[in-house]
Formats: C-alpha cells, sequence, structure tokens
C-alpha cells in the first residue's frame, strides 16, 4: 500500500467546518487520505455544536483542538498533497508557502457558527455545514488519483468545490 495522501482543511477559526472535514475524511478516506485542519485565527476551542454534529454522525470527537495553519507549514510538519480552504475568509488570506507545494482548492461552506437563532436553528446550520463538506468529501474520495495527472485532479477538486 502506498502512504495515503495528507490533507489540510483551513478555516479562520479552525473551530466548525474545518473540524468537521477533517473528521468526515478521516472516516471515509481510510486508509488512502489522511486529514488535518487549522486556521489561520483559530478560535483556541471547538465549537460545541460542531462536536454534537459529528457525535450525531458518529464520528470520533476526541483529540480535536483550534489551531493554527503555522503548525503545517514547520519543517517536520506532515508533507501535504491537498490543502482546502472551506470558508471564503480564509480563501482570500495570504496563505503560508506549504513545502512541496500541495494542490489547493476552495470549497466555500457557510459559517454555521456566525448563525444566531434558536438552538433548532444553529442546529440545522451545523447539519447544512457538515452534509455540504460530506458530499464533497465523499466526491474527492472517489477520485481516480494514482491515474489523473495534476491537471486533471486539480479540475476535479476544483468542480467539487462548485457542486
Amino acid at each position: 500500500m502506498t502512504k495515503p495522501y495528507n490533507v489540510l482543511f483551513l478555516c479562520t477559526g479552525n473551530s466548525a467546518r474545518s473540524i468537521m472535514a477533517e473528521a468526515i475524511l478521516n472516516r471515509k478516506g481510510l486508509p488512502n487520505f489522511k486529514a488535518y485542519s487549522a486556521g489561520s485565527q483559530p478560535k483556541g476551542q471547538v465549537h460545541p455544536a460542531a462536536i454534537q454534529c459529528l457525535e450525531r454522525a458518529r464520528l470520533p470527537v476526541d483529540g480535536f483542538r483550534s489551531k493554527s495553519w503555522d503548525e503545517f507549514a514547520k519543517p517536520h510538519s506532515p508533507h501535504l498533497d491537498f490543502v482546502f480552504t472551506v470558508c471564503d475568509n480564509a480563501a482570500k488570506e495570504v496563505c503560508p508557502i506549504w513545502p512541496g507545494q500541495p494542490m489547493t482548492a476552495h470549497w466555500g461552506v457557510p459559517d454555521p457558527a456566525a448563525v444566531k437563532g434558536t438552538p433548532e436553528q444553529i442546529e440545522r446550520a451545523f447539519q447544512h455545514a457538515f452534509m455540504a463538506l460530506d458530499r464533497r468529501i465523499s466526491l474527492f474520495v472517489c477520485l481516480p488519483l494514482s491515474s489523473l495527472d495534476s491537471m486533471a485532479i486539480k479540475k476535479e477538486i476544483d468542480q467539487i468545490g462548485q457542486e
């Protein structure tokens, strides 16, 4: 077996969308993918509604923390094959220089943590974000990466972000 592809999901706060994407890919992508998440301005804690959403999906929730993307730009950090921004703010920010020049794409998903309203409205916003990420990740893990050239892969992952 070849080593798994390393995927980093980025968002500004690294408290909801990127955490959920990390959890989803680490379940659906086994054994071909290893997912990580980070933020440009990490909140310092994972949003409780994101944890609840993962628990409802029966995904592991242990070990998640809100962390800076700087952790993945260091010399001994995992070699990244893909970097996906999942929020519009992170997509507009100047990202660190990632060693190895990973393939990048923007998969914008509305921020459920920004929703104000009843607990039911907030829960629904998190569920919608989870479902959008789950759908995109399901498509991503089905790509025949080993048989596509880098231009074809880039086109496919950009297309997934528009789904």
